[in-house]
Parts: structure tokens; sequence; C-alpha cells
């Protein structure tokens, strides 16, 4: 018994030395990340797209916003000033179509899985955000990457002028996929300690 503790703790400890790089590089990348994450009130197709018509409307109005930040902590200024235009252009499309949900509007901390967008992937860990709960947040979310501005620009362009090379190598390599998936399950641990 005191054998198989030893080897899954060697074991253990092997994976956690192995992905320590890639764990520090994915560190790195929450750090230099501000993202958008909204919440729709259900999983009801037209709640989901009521979270999408929200989408759109924030990213629309308020995309010069983020577009000349320099860095996160600008960003996530750049929010915090905002928020009552931020809340009012949301709440003003809920109304627009035809619901009464409130919306709370908030720049929070909080724990992302690993994503795929179209030409990278940012992997897991706890990011700063620009929070958008409508009603009772309770349906599936939407989320992107607001500095660098990733939403507006679709694209990897500007992520990349963020990141340092190391970081980079991270976010495009397809071979990282299953380094990913490791470093999400570390994440999720440690953003539960």
């Amino acid at each position: 018994m005191k054998i198989k503790i030893f080897s899954v703790i060697f074991a253990i400890l092997i994976l956690i030395t192995a992905l320590t790089p890639s764990i520090k590089s994915s560190e790195s990348i929450a750090e230099k990340v501000f993202r958008l994450h909204i919440i729709a009130n259900s999983n009801s197709i037209e709640d989901q797209r009521l979270k999408l018509n929200v989408r759109n409307d924030i990213l629309k109005n308020t995309s010069y916003l983020f577009r000349s930040v320099n860095d996160k902590e600008e960003a996530i200024k750049t929010a915090q000033r905002n928020i009552t235009l931020i809340r009012s252009i949301a709440q003003k499309t809920v109304i627009k179509n035809g619901y009464n949900y409130k919306v709370n509007v908030f720049v929070d901390n909080e724990f992302f899985n690993t994503r795929k967008y179209e030409n990278f992937i940012l992997p897991a860990g706890k990011y700063d955000c620009l929070k958008i709960v409508i009603g009772e947040g309770k349906g599936h979310n939407f989320w992107c990457v607001l500095y660098p501005s990733v939403c507006v620009n679709s694209c990897s362009d500007e992520i990349e002028d963020v990141l340092n090379e190391e970081e980079i190598k991270l976010i495009k390599s397809k071979k990282y996929i299953i380094k990913f998936k490791a470093i999400e399950i570390y994440e999720k641990i440690k953003s539960k300690l």
C-alpha cells in the first residue's frame, strides 16, 4: 500500500515538473489578458439568442473604449470607469428584445477552461474579466478577449503583440492540447485551494 501511494506521489511530482514551464507560461498569459464573460439567464433558445444580442451590442457600442488601451491594467480601469455605460447598453438590449431581466456588470477574476479560438488556444487559468450576468445567470456563457482586442478584431495579431515568444509558441502549437488538459486540471485544483 505504501509503495502504491509513493508511486502515485512520485508520478504527480514528475508530471508537475514536466509541466512547470508550460504552467508558468499559461499563468503569464493570464496576467496579460482581459476577457469578456457574458452569462445567459438560462439555456433556453430564446435566452441564448438574447445573450448573443447583448454580446453584439456590447462589442459594437464599446469597442472604441478598448481599441486604444496599452495593457491589461488600463483595460480593467477602462471597464471599471464604464460599467454604468456597459450595463445600460446590455439592459437596453434586454428590454429591446422583450425581456425584463436585470443585468449585472462587474470586473471579476475567475477560472476559465482552455478555449480554442480560430488561430490560437488560451490555456485554462484564472483571468480578470468584464462579467455581464443576464437575469439569473444560469445559462451557457460566451467569452472572448477584450484585451488585446481579439473580440473586436477576430484575429490573433494583437495578442501576439502582447505575449512573449514562449507564450506565443504555447498558444499556437497544436501539440500542446494534452498539456493544456493537464494544465487545466492543475489550474482547477489550484483555483479551489
